[in-house]
């Protein structure tokens, strides 16, 4: 759970991730005609809008949503590499609801908090955590995030990110667990700052 596997890409996706980059391709002629200075970006959003057909940006703070758009943008662009969001800002009331689900499975409040923090405590509520998908980019944006202020934070969940400026490019210890954070730090963020 804690890493993904290092497997090669199965030919259904090297064949999808071909097929966006294609389509972004032919995108962005009209992309430059409706924004000039952002063409690239727009092509991206809309070929990866198709491929991850579910995916909701929404609730994202506009510094989260700048960064991760930069850094898929140019994921797809100089690598070829697909990054897609699962899951972004959650309201209160469904963190509420996936911590007491976890409570119920797990059988704690504290065996609960290794795999998702109560609403005061979650980053997905403030709008600045990205749980990213597939493996191939997180893993790519494990590599490349701290250019974009995004870091992957903790060893149990290789999908998640945060936004987090104030790093300056430099990546935050990683925690083992979501429920490590705000035991040691300051409530607020959750490594020691």
């Amino acid at each position: 759970m804690s890493e993904p596997r290092t497997i090669p890409l199965r030919p259904r996706d090297r064949l999808f991730a071909a097929l966006t980059l294609v389509l972004a391709v032919l995108l962005l002629p009209v992309a430059f005609v409706r924004r000039p200075g952002r063409g690239r970006e727009l092509a991206c959003g809309w070929a990866l809008r198709m491929r991850f057909p579910a995916e909701d940006l929404t609730g994202l703070t506009n510094g989260a949503m700048a960064a991760f758009t930069a850094a898929r943008t140019d994921a797809l662009w100089r690598h070829g590499q697909l990054i897609g969001l699962t899951s972004g800002y959650r309201d209160p009331a469904v963190q509420q609801r996936l911590f007491d689900e976890e409570v119920r499975r797990s059988g704690s409040p504290a065996s609960a908090r290794m795999l998702v923090l109560p609403p005061a405590e979650s980053c997905h509520v403030k709008g600045i955590a990205l749980d990213i998908r597939p493996h191939e980019g997180a893993r790519w944006l494990e590599e490349h995030g701290a250019r974009y202020d995004l870091y992957r934070i903790y060893d149990n969940e290789w999908w998640h990110f945060e936004y987090r400026p104030e790093r300056n490019g430099t990546p935050p210890p990683r925690l083992p667990h979501p429920g490590l954070g705000h035991a040691v730090g300051n409530g607020d963020q959750p490594w020691p700052p």
